[in-house]
């Protein structure tokens, strides 16, 4: 899921500009895969994020999640051993 880094003189924009440019700027987010980071006030308010790359980062931060748990459960002792876990499988299929 790698890609470019942030360009800081091209990916901040104040939000006026975009309300102005929003067609041309939603596109160099598709052509570039960098998000655009908005500024209001000269403070960062908000990031565009091409949906391709927002699905990766949900798919990713839940992937990442679902594996927190398993260490969790496994650090916990609530493990269930290959063969008990092949049995339960194969009894459910039944």
């Amino acid at each position: 899921m790698t890609k470019p880094a942030i360009d800081l003189e091209a990916d901040i924009k104040p939000v006026t500009d975009f309300r102005a440019n929003s067609a041309a700027m939603l596109a160099q987010v598709r052509e570039s895969g960098r998000p655009i980071i908005l500024t209001q006030r000269g403070r960062s308010t908000a990031v565009v994020l091409d949906i391709r790359r927002y699905q990766a980062l949900v798919d990713e931060l839940d992937e990442l999640r679902d594996i927190a748990r398993g260490i969790a459960d496994a650090d916990a002792g609530e493990v269930v051993e290959h063969d008990e876990a092949r049995k339960m499988v194969l009894e459910g299929l039944q």
